[in-house]
């Protein structure tokens, strides 16, 4: 039935562009100088310290629907994929809290930094773009994001009125892999004069994706004639990789009243999923600590050791474990205009986050998590003051953390955050120089006989542009952060199972501090375009989960604190041999260390090829060849990762088919040369990722 799809697709997209021949063909228009949305002072790409990424609309469409996946091929970024349902950016080999992700600025207020399994609920196919911050900016947001930090950009709340009283997109994708289907759509529609509303939604169902050669291996006990217990190692080959099923909804409402100097708004999205946590196993569920020792009675009557494959994911047919995820959230964002004497803009945003998942084993609710959370924002530009333009500001959030049920390895607690944050920049001559500072107080509350938490971070960081002849630019970022513990690494105490690891807190962590230093030197020609970082990050007091004690794959965890570094290079390259064929090579390589030994998940480094074609009438094509290195430098308890070769192409269509309303139809191959994909950045780094996939979907815009 696929390939019958598959053809009729292929078929449609072909024939589409006779069909709006008669239509006039798009014209070239120059852009307009990109501008980060999430930068206060909207500078443009030209200003920042170091090369950001952004990802628009269009590229999202194409991606995966976890924001791990949506930017984890990026120079320098990876994803920490968990089956389908969840994945988290690890930039520069940092993930997690040291790797924020942010909606609209602020913060999400999920469960997603307790755990690889937990999905961050942002919606990149929904976005408007997907950033990727670094250098002072960051600390307007977060302490301690050394490598950068990822914000979600939407559109739920309308900023301007549409300019012919509506404006929209309806997309549809499927793809082979997993058999996903998704369906997304946004209208944001005047009303009257000055109010605007904005409707979205998005539905997704994939299956249990393929991947080439996968083979499983489990126990299997016998008796021969005499009546003695025979074991034997059984190898079973799948086609699909067992409970990576994914499926999902999300719908959002936006009201906006628009004026002359601004806007007011408010707005309401829900989301909810259900996806499965592959390689999950109760092996080891009566395993406990015994001092520094890890005692286990056995395994458990339902454990076999490996994983289960699952066909049909009806909610009342799971195999295997899963995870039932709902999120509600309300948000309030305002911008003024000369608000009052002395500053250009003032800008607010108040948000609550009602969050709860289970997980479910063979149906039955196993453990719940519920999060309950506030943040809000406030932040002034001032008018110039000697040529330095800047932000000044403030942030407030708290969350109420609460987990009941088998792997309830945290007791209930509150966390509150304060934070006042500053960024000026200035430009001397050929000079542009850019300063940030941030103070963090945090309060942690915990329901238990432990100590209470409060301690205060301050951090701070500069950057120098040097354009020291045409076309050429020298920078220089450097910082000191501080990040403040969280509560899971002050007082866990529980097994985790996803992780397969015995977590033990430590109630007298210290604020982590690092000493981060960047060179980059970039060059921008007509047709030749480069750049290239150095980075190194010297951490005291980095906070981590430390092996002290393994019992075949399952981990007695200590949060500890030691000292670390991580440096790495990033390139990129890119040349126009014409308006059609541009080439580009790129490259990315990150060591890291705990103590003098191998940190734990750290990818091996990649190399690369991309090439972009530009056909006349809406016609483009890419291909990108990239070879991902083996990682054999581990951390003492993980398993060297494959090396793989990764060859994606891709082609795509974009017309009218009537006055301003437009369409563009994309075909995409994904893996084509059916490597064996595992990732050294993922917890699941034995199990493998999707192999050869074909992509095929439709957007209209009107």
């Amino acid at each position: 039935m696929f390939y019958k799809n598959l053809i009729t697709l292929s078929i449609f997209a072909v024939i589409t562009p006779a069909v709006f021949a008669d239509e006039p063909s798009r014209q070239a228009q120059q852009l307009e100088t990109l501008r980060f949305k999430a930068h206060p002072l909207e500078q443009s790409a030209a200003d920042f310290a170091v090369a950001d990424i952004v990802l628009k609309h269009e590229q999202l469409q194409e991606k995966g629907v976890t924001i791990g996946d949506a930017v984890g091929q990026k120079a320098g970024i990876y994803s920490n994929q968990f089956g389908s349902g969840s994945s988290r950016p690890v930039i520069r080999g940092q993930d997690g809290v040291r790797a924020k992700v942010l909606q609209n600025t602020a913060d999400v207020m999920d469960a997603s930094a307790l755990s690889p399994d937990h999905a961050v609920t942002v919606d990149p196919v929904l976005a408007k773009q997907v950033e990727v911050i670094r250098g002072p900016s960051t600390l307007l947001y977060s302490a301690g994001t050394v490598g950068g930090l990822v914000n979600v950009t939407d559109q739920k709340i309308p900023t301007q009125m549409p300019e012919k009283g509506y404006e929209g997109q309806v997309g549809l994708r499927y793809n082979s892999g997993s058999d996903e289907k998704l369906a997304a759509a946004s209208v944001t529609a005047a009303l009257g004069d000055q109010f605007a509303v904005h409707v979205e939604g998005l539905k997704r169902k994939a299956n249990d994706y393929i991947a080439p050669g996968y083979v499983t291996e489990h126990m299997h006990e016998s008796e021969d004639a005499s009546g003695n217990h025979i074991h034997e190692l059984h190898s079973e080959k799948h086609r699909r990789v067992g409970n990576t099923f994914a499926e999902g909804e999300s719908t959002g409402l936006g009201l906006s009243w628009i004026h002359d100097r601004g806007f007011v708004g408010v707005s309401y999205s829900r989301r909810e999923d259900q996806y499965g946590l592959p390689g999950h196993s109760h092996e080891y569920e009566s395993c406990h600590p015994h001092d520094d020792h890890l005692h286990c009675d056995g395994h458990s009557d339902h454990a076999d050791g490996h994983d289960h494959s699952a066909h049909a994911h009806d909610e009342e047919d799971h195999a295997g474990p899963w995870v039932d995820l709902k999120s509600e959230r309300y948000d309030f964002r305002s911008e003024l205009n000369q608000p009052f004497a002395g500053f250009e803009k003032l800008r607010v945003h108040a948000g609550y986050t009602d969050y709860k998942h289970d997980e479910l084993e063979e149906n039955e609710v196993a453990t719940t998590f519920k999060s309950k959370g506030y943040d809000a924002r406030l932040e002034l530009v001032h008018n110039p003051v000697a040529d330095w333009e800047g932000v000044l500001g403030m942030q407030y959030s708290q969350q109420k953390l609460n987990i009941t049920g088998e792997e309830s390895f945290l007791d209930p607690n509150k966390t509150q955050k304060w934070g006042l944050f500053a960024l000026e920049h200035k430009q001397f001559g050929d000079f542009h120089v850019e300063l940030g500072t941030r103070l963090d107080q945090q309060k942690i509350q915990i329901d238990s006989d432990l100590k209470n938490y409060d301690d205060y971070a301050l951090s701070y960081s500069g950057a120098v542009n040097w354009a020291f002849i045409p076309s050429y630019k020298l920078s220089l970022n450097a910082s000191h952060q501080e990040r403040l513990p969280l509560a899971q690494e002050l007082y866990a105490e529980g097994k985790h199972l996803a992780t397969n690891t015995y977590e033990r807190g430590n109630e007298n962590l210290d604020a982590e501090k690092s000493d981060n230093l960047e060179i980059g030197l970039h060059y921008e020609g007509d047709q030749l375009k480069w750049h290239t970082h150095l980075y190194h990050n010297w951490f005291n007091n980095y906070i981590y989960a430390a092996t002290t004690y393994a019992y075949e794959n399952f981990r007695l965890v200590d949060y500890t604190q030691d000292k670390a570094k991580f440096y790495g290079i990033e390139a990129e390259a890119s040349y126009a041999f014409n308006p059609v064929f541009t080439l580009g090579l790129s490259g990315d390589y990150v060591r890291g260390k705990i103590d003098g030994i191998n940190a734990p998940r750290v990818p091996g480094g990649r190399i690369g090829t991309r090439a972009d074609v530009k056909f006349t009438d809406g016609w483009s094509g890419q291909a990108e060849f990239y070879h991902a290195f083996r990682q054999d430098k581990t951390a003492a308890w993980e398993s060297e990762t494959d090396g793989y070769n990764m060859l994606n192409m891709g082609v795509s269509y974009a017309g009218k088919f009537s006055q301003g309303n437009d369409y563009r139809m994309y075909f995409r191959a994904n893996n084509l040369l059916d490597d064996q994909v595992y990732s050294h950045a993922s917890f699941l780094s034995s199990i493998p990722q999707v192999g050869r996939n074909f992509t095929v979907g439709v957007e209209l815009g009107f």
